[in-house]
């Protein structure tokens, strides 16, 4: 499993997780206190020093009471919510698992967010009904040991380094704000915020052609903080997780029916498209499906005719039982690389897709490049990607766009459906300026449309007797162009 399971961190980065789990001890040979008082009675040397504070202890002492949903982390615009233990061991609402310290949750859910991260630092992360755990901690400290020094009420070991603009304060209402408004609940209004460039670029005007200019990728390691002078069409070369020494969060398999129709869309026009992409999220295999493509027939600007089409998706998804699982866009003479201002609305995506479920859910982008030169044959380049939020000791930094691995399956025959999302592509484009022009040669001996078919072959489904039926909407692509 993809999915970075381990509920306890190993290694120098887990002496707080290791402590916390460990009944409390007394810095002197002392018997454990049966309470606070006798703790703060006066016993020779007794002093608890506050990583011997545990949960049991402010259980035991009155401080927190067991409850269901008492307890909650904020982490990058994404709530988890758990369960207090009588004795003193948390319960994930999302998946049942129990953990036994605040830092052993904090660490499990926060790398299910950003597998980059290093520790939980839990206390100061959890809070118990919208209060930080380590002002508990604290107010037990005054409450039963006020003559130690404020030198003994060090931090436990990782809370130091907590960095204050990683955890997003709560307002009154024990909500976490964010700079947008919370993503909704509802489906609609889920996918109409996903491709915020939810139609293609304008059109070329007639007569002109598509002026290409080769855009030269760069590595992510040589952008360094974020500069407002830097092109935002710029491409970043991808990063392998393994490079990294870092699991994929999770699996993907995509069906080759999806990958034929964002092909075919992406080859339609010179000008950039863009769709939405639906599926099933299995929390306990951690595997993304991608099993439909929908297509945004729309231009950049007419806001009526994207919501109208947004609206449509929105439906066929419901009524297919389906989820939003992610976006597809075109480079259509470019690699099939993000650019920056494709990893900042992934990232954005990222956390909007999560809504405000307890549990993590992927959010999956694939960039098509159908005309690119430097792609080996007629197959378009598609690739999937994943942003990483950048390291926590550089907040200003870009998100690093991630290689994603995945299974692709190849479907039995094709959908009528998909079928269906072609004849409406080749009228929506019919007669536009952007239109390619299908008879003219791609490359000495192949037309567009001869590179068309063959990219479209290598995502054909196992059964070929669908062939006749695309051959009439290659007939009617012929005749739009």
């Amino acid at each position: 499993m993809a999915a970075l399971a381990a509920t306890s961190p190993s290694g120098d980065e887990c002496a707080e997780e290791e402590e916390d789990e460990l009944e409390p001890g007394l810095d002197e040979a002392e018997p454990e206190p049966e309470s606070g008082a006798r703790a703060a009675g006066g016993g020779r040397g007794a002093v608890l020093t506050r990583r011997g504070i545990t949960l049991r202890v402010l259980l035991r002492d009155g401080l927190l009471e067991p409850g269901r949903g008492v307890l909650s982390i904020y982490y990058l615009g994404k709530k988890f919510v758990g369960d207090l233990g009588a004795d003193g061991t948390i319960t994930w609402q999302e998946t049942g698992q129990v953990f036994g310290s605040p830092s052993a949750w904090a660490t499990h859910c926060k790398r299910l967010v950003n597998p980059a991260k290093k520790s939980g630092c839990g206390w100061a992360s959890v809070r118990y009904k919208g209060q930080r755990l380590d002002q508990y901690k604290a107010a037990w400290l005054r409450r039963h040991q006020p003559h130690v020094p404020s030198e003994e009420a060090l931090p436990s070991e990782g809370e130091e380094d907590e960095l204050p603009e990683e955890e997003e304060e709560e307002n009154g209402d024990g909500r976490a704000p964010t700079a947008e408004p919370a993503a909704p609940k509802r489906m609609e209004e889920k996918s109409k915020k996903l491709p915020g460039r939810s139609a293609e670029q304008e059109p070329t005007p007639p007569g002109k052609r598509l002026e290409i200019k080769a855009r030269v990728p760069v590595r992510y390691c040589t952008l360094g903080t974020r500069d407002a002078a830097r092109n935002p069409q710029t491409l970043v070369e991808v990063t392998p997780f393994a490079a990294i020494n870092k699991f994929q969060p999770f699996n993907v398999a995509i069906s080759s029916n999806v990958l034929l129709l964002l092909d075919f869309h992406s080859h339609l026009t010179r000008s950039e498209v863009v769709g939405y992409l639906g599926g099933r999220w299995d929390t306990n295999t951690q595997l993304l499906t991608v099993l439909r493509a929908f297509p945004c027939r729309s231009r950049l600007g007419d806001a009526e005719a994207a919501g109208a089409v947004e609206e449509e998706i929105c439906q066929s998804l419901f009524l297919r039982g389906l989820s939003l699982v992610g976006w597809y866009h075109s480079h259509p003479f470019s690699p099939a690389l993000p650019s920056l201002h494709d990893i900042d609305t992934q990232m954005d995506y990222q956390l909007k897709l999560q809504g405000s479920g307890n549990g993590f859910q992927p959010c999956l982008a694939l960039i098509c490049g159908p005309y690119y030169a430097g792609n080996p044959g007629v197959e378009s380049k598609i690739a999937p990607f994943w942003v990483m939020p950048p390291p926590e000791q550089r907040p200003n930094d870009y998100g690093i766009p991630m290689e994603v691995e995945v299974t692709y399956i190849q479907d039995g025959f094709l959908t009528n459906d998909v079928l269906q999302e072609m004849s409406l592509l080749v009228e929506f484009y019919k007669g536009a300026p952007d239109l390619v022009k299908f008879h003219e040669l791609w490359s000495q001996d192949q037309t567009y449309l001869d590179k068309l078919k063959g990219s479209l072959a290598s995502r054909s489904p196992k059964d070929q007797s669908f062939t006749h039926i695309l051959e009439q909407i290659y007939v009617l692509l012929r005749h739009s162009s």
